[in-house]
């Protein structure tokens, strides 16, 4: 690729649709895959929207996978779906072990139930199909039999997708989170028509005329 990338961060074609007062909120956890949500968060941080982080409680720091600490800002029982313009729920070895993360999950379900649209990608999508939201919702995962192991009843609305969706429901598996951050940018209306496009082509093919594109 010939295009200098570190410059698309002044990139002008872009939609400030940001409701005033609400966030996007990135579910954070022990064990979050840190490599996940960057695309996402960042680009929507730089068109105008508010990201915050939502742990298990404030009380102390979650350590990613790659051992970074996040200390969040806000604990779960605390977060509404009325303050939130989307639910981010990224993989974490912590969602195939126990059930740590379920109430994660059961947030999700407040989130769809209220019409304010849910991301999940990785490991997080096994958890939504345990508390039974993929059993009628288009959607993707790592692979079918991995949510299949889950015992949901959701395989014949299974999607062999980059990441799939669903009216307010979005998923994505574990090695896809370009098309994540894509679908995420889409629903929140994040570029200006035709640059999401571009967006998808810089980061995911490193297609230099994209880079031309965006910024145009």
């Amino acid at each position: 690729m010939t295009a200098d990338t570190s410059s698309a961060s002044s990139t002008t074609a872009v939609a400030d649709t940001a409701p005033a007062g609400r966030a996007v909120h990135v579910a954070v956890y022990d064990t979050f895959a840190d490599w996940e949500t960057g695309h996402a968060t960042a680009w929507l941080a730089r068109t105008g929207h508010t990201v915050r982080t939502v742990g298990p409680d404030t009380d102390r720091p979650v350590t990613t996978i790659g051992g970074l600490r996040i200390q969040p800002d806000l604990g779960l029982d605390t977060l509404r779906p009325e303050d939130s313009e989307l639910l981010i729920l990224t993989g974490a070895d912590l969602w195939d072990t126990d059930d740590e993360l379920a109430p994660f999950a059961r947030k999700a379900r407040e989130f769809l139930d209220a019409g304010v649209p849910v991301a999940a990608i990785c490991g997080a999508t096994a958890g939504l199909a345990r508390e039974g939201l993929l059993d009628d919702r288009k959607h993707t995962s790592a692979v079918s039999f991995y949510l299949a192991a889950t015992g949901y009843e959701g395989g014949d609305y299974y999607v062999d997708s980059d990441a799939v969706t669903d009216g307010d429901l979005i998923t994505a598996g574990p090695t896809e989170p370009v098309a994540f951050a894509r679908e995420v940018l889409g629903r929140l209306g994040a570029f200006e028509d035709g640059k999401l496009d571009a967006w998808y082509r810089l980061f995911h093919d490193s297609d230099p005329e994209a880079f031309e594109e965006l910024n145009a």
